[in-house]
């Protein structure tokens, strides 16, 4: 009997760790963020119902195929049980969470300047897409202050062709007109509105607590100018690695033909105003996202090239793009032949 007793206190001495161990895999969170391939979304088709690039007050041409943007999915708040079976996966890495939420800002803090990112990176790829289409530039209200002196008469989209009617062609042009000016006075702006007849708004100047001349409550910049409306409609889906793909979508809508051939194309890559293509994070992911999503094609940014090289995915052929032009330029080979840049 004493045998028996003895050899079940041992089991059950064995059995602790295991239920120690089981309990911390279950329940123990670990300081790690799961990074993996995510969901990939066609620019040019529709989500929710309604066109993923919405472009109204102009002529829009059909397209077919694919222009895929590609995203990163990341899973937080991981116990050790699901990070080690993601990481076993082969498909999922592991970075720490500090990486991705700096310890001196809130979690809520790191999505609304995400947020704040992916809306200048709308800005900048209707911008780069404008620019390449070779509309005019002008200076063009970015925002108005909700409680500035330009509020209810100037909208977010107008250019501004004149200053107490002397032109401007841009910013600096704009900027010398109202170094002078200083609070209580009136100006006078003629400006163009994408949904209405050209207008003239007179605007009684502010006071700014950082200067002495007037303040007209607005940010303005130098930026090709449409009479149409161009709509993003994926809601900070991407971040600003969207910017490339949305872009191409836009040129694709508003000229004739097929940019891709009908063809299933992915890719990635911020863009600047101006049409410069920068590099992003999860390279990797994103391809194989891609490849499993059925593209033949990724347009990679030329400083992702490298990485990306790292993890090739059979069938997915990988082509360099530094500017917009050099994306578009890639893409016509596709249906006229040629050579297309490699990484």
């Amino acid at each position: 009997m004493g045998d028996v007793n003895r050899r079940t206190l041992t089991l059950l001495v064995a059995l602790v760790p295991i239920l120690v161990f089981g309990l911390l895999v279950s329940v123990v969170t670990v300081p790690y963020v799961s990074l993996g391939p995510g969901p990939t979304f066609n620019t040019l088709g529709e989500i929710d119902g309604k066109e993923v690039v919405d472009i109204e007050g102009t002529d829009v041409y059909p397209t077919t195929g694919h222009l895929n943007m590609t995203t990163v999915s990341q899973r937080d708040q991981l116990t050790l049980g699901q990070a080690m079976a993601l990481w076993l996966s082969g498909r999922e890495q592991l970075v720490p969470r500090d990486l991705v939420y700096p310890p001196d800002k809130t979690r809520e803090e790191v999505e609304e300047a995400n947020t704040t990112d992916f809306r200048q990176s709308e800005d900048s790829a209707e911008y780069a897409a404008l620019l390449y289409l070779k509309y005019p530039m002008s200076v063009t209200v970015e925002n108005v202050n909700d409680d500035g002196p330009s509020a209810g008469k100037l909208e977010d989209g107008d250019a501004i062709d004149a200053v107490n009617g002397k032109p401007v062609a841009n910013l600096e042009q704009f900027q010398a007109l109202l170094t002078d000016t200083k609070p209580g006075d009136t100006v006078v702006l003629d400006y163009r509105r994408k949904d209405a007849a050209p207008g003239v708004a007179t605007i009684t100047l502010g006071k700014h607590p950082e200067r002495d001349q007037g303040y007209l409550g607005i940010g303005v910049l130098d930026a090709p100018w449409a009479p149409f409306f161009i709509q993003f409609n994926l809601a900070n889906i991407g971040g600003p690695s969207a910017g490339l793909m949305f872009s191409l979508a836009v040129v694709d809508k508003l000229t004739t033909g097929d940019l891709n051939d009908g063809q299933f194309v992915a890719g990635t890559g911020t863009i600047t105003g101006d049409g410069e293509v920068g590099s992003i994070g999860g390279i990797t992911h994103k391809m194989l996202a891609a490849r499993e999503a059925g593209a033949t094609m990724f347009l990679v940014p030329a400083d992702n090239c490298e990485e990306a090289k790292t993890a090739p995915q059979e069938g997915l052929e990988l082509v360099k793009v530094d500017t917009l032009a050099t994306a578009v330029d890639a893409l016509k080979t596709l249906s006229a032949g040629g050579e297309r840049p490699h990484c």
